[in-house]
């Protein structure tokens, strides 16, 4: 006898045979229970996963000699025709090479004879997605208005390409990939019945390789029978497939976690040395990343994965590795490396600098823990995120008022505070100042109010602290000022930064009681240019690099966040 493939031989003749699509059978089987039969079905879903066989066993289920019925004979006439393919009533038709309007024409022609021999006269079109768009066209009113002994049956891989009036004159099923576990199930059943030998371990294998396609692993499993005989081995399959195994992936996630590089380099390189297929590779990567951060967002459910119990202890231990964070930037990393791993021309060095930078998104510290940790090194304590209030930080909205005495605007922050010059402001914004932006608090602890005229507030640095000055000198910080001076009722302000010496009798406003005033120094501006000048002639040499390198502060922040000093800038 001809030799018939698994795939064939196995393929599934009644609804409760099918594998993994469930949501459809129960469907399908209540239809026919209650006589809701629709004119037209559209079956989607990836390939190998059951839509040809499910139009089949439909097409049995309706013309079945006392059908409609859910469970037909296994020996009824029609039913053995449909299964054979030499039912005149059930026509499949590929929509691959019947996609021209000629075609669909001769069918539109052809669907209002009534059946030869059974009750519906039903058109299988597998691909139906190829279809050109004057095909769809001509078959739309026969599609919306079909004799009623007929049925049309769609199958297609691709429902987006189907043309929305098509879409909408059918009932759609979306059929599944089909769970590793039940693929794994139906596979040992099959090496059952044919006397064959298979380990556990190369099953999962075959289900891992299928990527959730029965007639992939079916075919797969023919085909190691063919090589191996009656015993069937996990390197077999790996060997056969260029996949790598289970323990190998978890081992190069475990390098790449614990930072590795060497070990993550020297495990690929065995890979690539043993055949292994890189882009598969990756993906193994990335669906184990993926399911260790779904471990961790969800505090160990394994409902939401398919996984062996191999990679169940692996997921406790890696868990243990690396946070969410380091998780989502490690996925981020080799997601970027599947995406070029195509086009690449060298794959391998691809992979090698994509694990590398995945080792290091494992070790990277986020920037509000750097800043944190920085102000912790000044003696700071850290403040809370940018755009978060802090707890018992007092509402800065109050109106500005002039002193009826003095020609200058002053600024006040309690509407109590009507009369003199301006009180008790520097602290509100400092504290302003602190809760947008993590750092600012401490750039102005070393700071002082030095002149305010109008929209400009000029801030002085005791000479000591000028490299204090420098760094807080930028962009951002100057930002949140002028949305510190806006909160405190400056809208437009703007601030200065210029090295000046404290005035005599000047304490820093956390040493002071809350009610204590603070008078603001009115300085013309002539003055505070004077001050800049003669502190840019008094401004010594910058200190060298290794002055800075031998920095306390400096050899702190680098040995706390394991990093080095690249170039050291000097202005003026």
């Amino acid at each position: 006898m001809t030799y018939q493939v698994l795939a064939r031989k196995y393929r599934p003749q009644r609804f409760e045979e099918v594998v993994g699509q469930d949501h459809v059978t129960r469907t399908l089987i209540n239809a026919i229970g209650t006589g809701r039969i629709a004119h037209a079905y559209l079956f989607c879903g990836p390939r190998g996963t059951g839509k040809t066989t499910l139009a089949r066993i439909f097409a049995k289920c309706l013309n079945a000699t006392n059908g409609p019925i859910a469970a037909p004979a296994e020996d009824d006439e029609r039913c053995r025709e449909i299964t054979e393919g030499r039912s005149l009533d059930v026509l499949e038709i590929d929509g691959a090479s019947n996609n021209g309007v000629d075609q669909v024409r001769e069918l539109r022609d052809t669907c209002r004879f009534a059946p030869a021999a059974s009750r519906f006269k039903i058109y299988i079109i597998d691909e139906v997605h190829m279809l050109s768009t004057a095909a769809f066209n001509a078959l739309l009113k026969t599609l919306e208005e079909p004799p009623a002994h007929v049925k049309f049956i769609f199958a297609t891989t691709d429902p987006e390409k189907v043309l929305p009036t098509i879409l909408s004159r059918c009932q759609r099923f979306d059929l599944r990939r089909i769970p590793a576990s039940l693929i794994v199930g139906h596979l040992a059943l099959i090496a059952k019945q044919e006397n064959v030998s298979v380990d556990a371990s190369a099953l999962h294998a075959i289900a891992r390789g299928a990527d959730g396609g029965m007639r992939d692993a079916e075919s797969t499993l023919d085909q190691l029978i063919s090589f191996c005989g009656g015993q069937v081995r996990e390197e077999d399959v790996l060997s056969m497939f260029g996949l790598a195994s289970q323990s190998q992936v978890l081992e190069l996630a475990e390098a790449v976690l614990r930072g590795n590089a060497e070990g993550a380099l020297r495990e690929l390189h065995s890979l690539v040395s043993g055949g292994k297929e890189l882009g598969r590779l990756v993906a193994d990567l990335l669906t184990h990343f993926r399911n260790l951060l779904v471990f961790e967002v969800t505090k160990g459910d394994l409902s939401l994965m398919e996984i062996s119990e191999a990679e169940t202890a692996a997921l406790a231990s890696h868990a243990k590795l690396g946070d969410t964070a380091a998780v989502t930037r490690i996925l981020e990393a080799l997601t970027e490396c599947e995406l070029r791993l195509r086009d690449a021309m060298s794959k391998k060095t691809l992979v090698e600098v994509s694990l590398m930078k995945a080792i290091e998104a494992a070790k990277a510290v986020s920037l509000d823990t750097v800043l944190n940790r920085l102000q912790q090194l000044r003696g700071t304590p850290a403040s809370p995120a940018l755009g978060t209030p802090a707890v018992g930080a007092p509402v800065m909205n109050a109106p500005v008022v002039s002193a009826s005495a003095a020609s200058t605007p002053a600024v006040s922050i309690a509407p109590s505070a009507a009369a003199g010059t301006a009180q008790q402001w520097w602290p509100q914004l400092v504290a302003a100042a602190g809760v947008l932006q993590p750092f600012a608090k401490s750039f102005l602890q070393d700071a002082h109010p030095v002149a305010w005229d109008t929209k400009l507030l000029t801030i002085g640095y005791p000479k000591e602290f000028a490299d204090s000055m420098e760094l807080a000198d930028n962009p951002q910080f100057h930002q949140t000022l002028r949305k510190a001076l806006a909160q405190i009722g400056h809208a437009g302000a703007e601030a200065k930064l210029i090295v000046a010496e404290r005035p005599a009798g000047w304490t820093a406003p956390a040493e002071l009681p809350p009610a204590t005033p603070l008078p603001v120094p009115i300085v013309p501006r002539a003055t505070v240019a004077s001050m800049e000048a003669s502190a840019a002639k008094a401004n010594p040499a910058k200190a060298g690099v290794e002055d800075f390198k031998n920095d306390p502060l400096i050899r702190q922040a680098l040995e706390v966040f394991k990093g080095q000093i690249v170039d050291v800038r000097t202005s003026g």
